[in-house]
């Protein structure tokens, strides 16, 4: 059984209306659905991807506006990289930022791959990396001031802080099958990272590089965090082995979760890194017109009986 690398990021915004603003019309994703958190209604669940809302694209927020702020330590998901196709995008983007007065870095280079950190308002770290045009599957969204060259095309990886490589090593490799690729040193010259992959020879939206920090005091979860990584698989009966493969393991995993748009199951690999195994449909088209996704509050089948309910609950948002 092989994971086909990323499907979606979930993270924590409490300023929801400015998290739109950011990812849709500085970063120039498309706000591919608008919904609530599925187990708390009461709060928005964005989803920004591609034009198509294709999996490994799809960076998401759950909107809880009491929560505080992230604090940044060891055993956490602490930053996702979008990729682009050339240095001139990075280049691109380095200039937009600035216009936006956006929190950035300069540009890196970590194990060969050109890398340009930056943040969002809410400290959110994100990365662009330079994928020197590898075939992208997705379907750039236009942007009137991004132009499709230099737009963003999906992941290329999630970023997870340790303080000890043993414990996430084994999930990855023994019972995940990731394979590791290479040791190398974190942009800020004082951190080893481990970079593993889902593909052989690794690649865009394949890998995870895991930072070694025994110095860090845990992090804890808040506004300006990642909640959980979701890996792709094509269908529902992949899912399904791989939940039993994974339970067989010892592994603590949720049950079978029909999310609607795709199908869930979640595990632990340590108190503060949670993951999920997603299938790549049905989609987000499923219960929209493609050219129309984003423009209206979807609610799963199963919670539209709640409507009037749920919308009451909520802040009007734009998109």
């Amino acid at each position: 059984m092989q994971l086909n690398g990323l499907h979606h990021v979930t993270a924590v915004s409490a300023i929801i209306a400015d998290n739109l603003e950011f990812y849709t019309n500085i970063l120039g994703l498309r706000l591919v659905k608008k919904s609530v958190n599925q187990d708390d209604v009461s709060a928005y669940h964005l989803f920004y991807a591609d034009k198509l809302g294709s999996p490994g694209t799809d960076m998401t927020f759950f909107d809880w506006p009491d929560m505080g702020p992230n604090i940044r330590g060891t055993d956490s998901i602490t930053g996702t990289a979008f990729r682009v196709q050339s240095r001139s995008a990075l280049d691109f983007w380095a200039a937009r930022l600035d216009d936006f007065n956006v929190t950035r870095g300069r540009v890196e280079i970590f194990s060969g791959r050109e890398v340009l950190p930056f943040e969002d308002a809410e400290g959110q770290q994100l990365y662009l990396v330079n994928d020197n045009g590898y075939e992208f599957e997705g379907e750039i969204w236009p942007h009137a001031e991004i132009p499709d060259e230099f737009a963003l095309r999906g992941f290329y990886s999630v970023l997870f802080s340790v303080a000890a490589i043993d414990q996430l090593n084994m999930i990855l490799t023994q019972l995940m099958n990731f394979e590791e690729i290479t040791r190398a040193t974190w942009i800020d010259q004082d951190t080893e990272a481990v970079i593993y992959t889902t593909k052989s020879g690794g690649g865009p939206g394949t890998e995870v590089w895991v930072m070694v920090q025994p110095g860090l005091a845990r992090g804890r979860l808040g506004a300006g965090g990642t909640h959980h990584v979701a890996f792709r698989v094509a269908d529902f009966d992949e899912q399904k082995r791989w939940h039993n493969h994974l339970t067989q393991a010892g592994l603590s995993i949720s049950g079978l979760i029909d999310r609607f748009w795709f199908r869930s199951i979640y595990f632990r690999v340590s108190n503060g890194i949670l993951f999920e195994i997603a299938t790549d449909g049905p989609g987000f088209a499923v219960d929209e017109d493609p050219e129309a996704l984003g423009e209206t509050l979807v609610l799963p089948p199963f919670l539209e009986g709640r409507r009037e309910e749920i919308e009451a609950g909520l802040t009007p948002i734009g998109g």
